[in-house]
């Protein structure tokens, strides 16, 4: 099951959160590049004493204890948030379905 989710995750190309469960330390903001096998390849990037370091490691599946991804984030502070006029018209829901969206 996890090596199908990675699978899915690595052709998505999203950013995910990778725990190493062997290591006790989570991997942030990482890509998985490839699974071959039971290798699973990461690219990821620190900040280290004002350098950023791009770094690329392979892991094998067993270590990965959790895989998490960002679904949304909101900002904080004085901006006003996107309402549904703002989103492109393939992701609004369809007003006949919602009476209480029709109050124009």
């Amino acid at each position: 099951m996890l090596h199908r989710k990675i699978y899915q995750l690595c052709c998505d190309g999203r950013e995910v959160w990778i725990f190493l469960r062997d290591q006790q330390r989570w991997i942030e903001r990482a890509k998985i590049l490839d699974i071959e096998g039971d290798l699973v390849t990461l690219r990821y990037e620190t900040e280290e004493d004002d350098e950023n370091c791009s770094w690329e490691e392979m892991v094998r599946l067993e270590s990965i204890g959790a895989v998490t991804q960002k679904l949304a984030s909101v900002p904080k502070g004085n901006v006003d948030p996107l309402v549904s006029d703002d989103c492109p018209e393939a992701e609004q829901l369809p007003k006949r379905h919602y009476p209480e969206l029709n109050q124009d």
